[in-house]
């Protein structure tokens, strides 16, 4: 029960107390305006170049528009313990780190969705996207499934914060790559062999496909093997995150910098 509590009431007090764009005058234009702006953009240049349809750009770009959630969500709830001077109190506790730790994902991810989801219904709204009412469920599932990898994603870039002096550049390089690598608005197949090859280890790559077919009427089953591959990389880049994370955590005290900057 005590690491349940951590997990659940830790990672949502964690959230509070480190997530820099809680306040309204900046959470609506960081996470609800510009991915907005964004969808518009490339829809209306994608409209005038006729590359692809509306629903392409409108659905790549929603989908992408968690990443600022989940991953910069994760960086922030990890890397700012140690801007903030009180990670060595956190690590000084007995806690179960992987409660702890783990806990941290439930806010950014549940965030990412809402983003994922407010943007679909400007979309429906501002430029007349349509999709089947059957096919909400078997998106929801891959929206969740998406967001989820990415905030592992986060997980690995937030860790490198516990050694590192500056996490945020690395991170916005990061959300640059999932922009132009991860089939948002550009086909994998129309890239160098090697930056498709990049793109399909990243996160959130088989989770935009996947989405994709669902608004064309794919089910679950037809795009099981994406959202396997996406999971995939979601577990991967988790174990390798939290891994980083006590080594870190062990470094820093063999070390005695936990908290030099």
């Amino acid at each position: 029960m005590t690491a349940l509590r951590i997990f659940l009431f830790g990672g949502l007090l964690s959230y509070r107390a480190l997530f820099n764009w809680l306040r309204p005058a900046i959470y609506l234009p960081t996470m609800v305006g510009k991915p907005l702006f964004q969808i518009v953009f490339f829809t209306y240049l994608g409209r005038f170049s006729a590359v692809a349809d509306d629903s392409y750009f409108i659905v790549g770009n929603a989908v992408q528009a968690s990443v600022v959630a989940s991953v910069f969500g994760m960086v922030m709830l990890l890397a700012n313990e140690r801007e903030f001077g009180t990670l060595s109190a956190i690590l000084a506790t007995p806690a179960n780190r992987f409660a702890m730790f783990a806990g941290r994902a439930v806010a950014p991810i549940a965030n990412g969705v809402f983003v994922t989801a407010f943007e679909f219904g400007a979309a429906f709204v501002i430029l007349g996207f349509r999709m089947p009412p059957a096919a909400i469920p078997a998106l929801a599932v891959t929206v969740l499934v998406t967001v989820a990898s990415c905030a592992m994603f986060g997980m690995v870039l937030g860790s490198v914060g516990l050694r590192a002096r500056d996490v945020w550049v690395g991170s916005n390089l990061a959300y640059a790559l999932t922009l132009l690598l991860c089939g948002v608005n550009v086909p994998l197949s129309a890239m160098p062999p090697w930056l498709g090859a990049v793109g399909r280890a990243m996160p959130l790559t088989h989770g935009v496909q996947a989405a994709r077919e669902v608004v064309a009427g794919a089910g679950l089953t037809d795009v099981s093997g994406l959202l396997g591959r996406e999971a995939l990389a979601g577990l991967v880049y988790g174990v390798l995150g939290y891994a980083l994370l006590r080594y870190f955590e062990a470094e820093s005290r063999r070390r005695a910098t936990l908290e030099l900057l």
